[in-house]
């Protein structure tokens, strides 16, 4: 932040050790800073505590949102809290219409509270500054879970990553470099043919059927429904499915159950076994975004 900036005012509500890290970073950058959703005991000595949602949010230039946000129920992401923190409609009513709420993901509950009380609703977790570097953590927890879960070495397993965003980007790399037989489907050419030059295996995501009975694990990062019934009934015994898209995956869990199939939904893995990367990630993010917004909106 510039010297001559006016030092903004920012409410940081719930969260994990990666807000923590967070907003200990925009203290010491000059933020003026409102927290809620915290234990005492966590925050560093300046920084206010607050007793409501709803004081948090009162007089402030931002809101900051936990990254896995507010669930569908109006559930706060807040760790550390041993009690549910529960966010109404009610405790929106009082913030000036345009103001921004940054999030990671949002649910239909915050989309519907943004069109309620116009306030400007930023997703971040899918912009590069942030998704990339997330890809390295989640890319390093989805092979941790396969190494707990098989009973055989990533290396030489045959290893099938559906989907090729950012972290199937980032797990098909780790995984070749583990010596597995790294298998990509997807749909777009252009990615298969990335694929093909990176010595992968490359498949059309339409026909999974016709090839994952030679799966040792399925990694599926599409937040879209890619593995039912057809495909479960294909897997060989002892195959795992990894699906690490947001909840509910892409993954029919229900009938994976009925059949036997291994299947687990593992979705924000950053923040789970690389909270400190995670939250220094977020650290670095912020302050760039929060700039931008400003000088925008003046």
């Amino acid at each position: 932040m510039h010297p001559d900036t006016p030092k903004r005012r920012l409410a940081i509500l719930g969260g994990d050790d990666r807000e923590i890290i967070l907003l200990k970073a925009l203290h010491d950058q000059g933020y003026h800073l409102k927290v809620f959703g915290f234990p005492a005991s966590l925050l560093p000595v300046g920084i206010p505590l607050l007793d409501s949602i709803s004081e948090a949010m009162r007089d402030v230039d931002a809101i900051i949102l936990p990254m896995p946000g507010i669930s569908n129920k109006g559930m706060l992401f807040a760790k550390h809290m041993t009690q549910e923190i529960i966010v109404s409609p009610d405790n929106f009513a009082g913030i000036p219409p345009g103001i921004p709420v940054f999030v990671g993901a949002a649910s239909p509950y915050l989309k519907n509270l943004a069109d309620q009380f116009d306030f400007v609703l930023i997703e971040v977790a899918d912009l590069d500054e942030i998704a990339i570097p997330n890809s390295v953590p989640s890319a390093e927890g989805a092979i941790q879970l396969a190494m707990e879960k098989l009973p055989i070495t990533i290396h030489r397993s045959h290893s099938l990553v559906i989907g090729y965003g950012r972290v199937a980007e980032t797990l098909s790399l780790m995984l070749k470099g583990l010596g597995a037989e790294v298998t990509v489907a997807a749909r777009n050419p252009s990615q298969l043919a990335k694929c093909r030059v990176l010595g992968y295996h490359v498949k059309e995501l339409q026909d999974l059927s016709q090839y994952v009975e030679k799966a040792d694990v399925i990694f599926n990062t599409v937040p879209a429904p890619v593995i039912g019934a057809s495909i479960l009934a294909h897997l060989k015994e002892g195959a795992w499915i990894i699906d690490l898209a947001s909840s509910p995956g892409g993954t029919d869990f229900e009938t994976a159950k009925k059949l036997g199939v291994n299947a687990c939904l593992a979705p924000g893995l950053p923040g789970k076994v690389a909270p400190v990367t995670a939250g220094k990630i977020l650290a670095k993010a912020y302050p760039v975004l929060l700039e931008s917004w400003f000088s925008k909106s003046g």
